[in-house]
């Protein structure tokens, strides 16, 4: 896949993270499109791709705040705290 395309996809998984998060939608979008970008010009094939790992990074440390917040939610529910 084309960095390129890895980009977009990186952008709209970011964008469907955020809908779930604790400050709305919006703030993420904002941030989300902001940090997205300052990073626009960037040419360096390298750089592109530190950048997309970055993102990637940070795709999967959303996912596991997500996980950690179901699960505390589960916990209090079924058990006493």
């Amino acid at each position: 896949m084309s960095q390129k395309a890895r980009v977009i996809n990186l952008y709209k998984t970011l964008l469907h993270l955020g809908k779930d998060w604790p400050a709305g939608y919006p703030y993420f979008r904002n941030k989300a499109h902001n940090a997205f970008l300052k990073n626009k010009d960037e040419t360096d094939s390298k750089n592109i791709e530190k950048l997309i790992k970055h993102g990637e990074f940070v795709c999967k440390e959303i996912e596991a705040l997500y996980m950690l917040k179901k699960y505390r939610a589960l916990k209090r529910r079924y058990y006493d705290s």
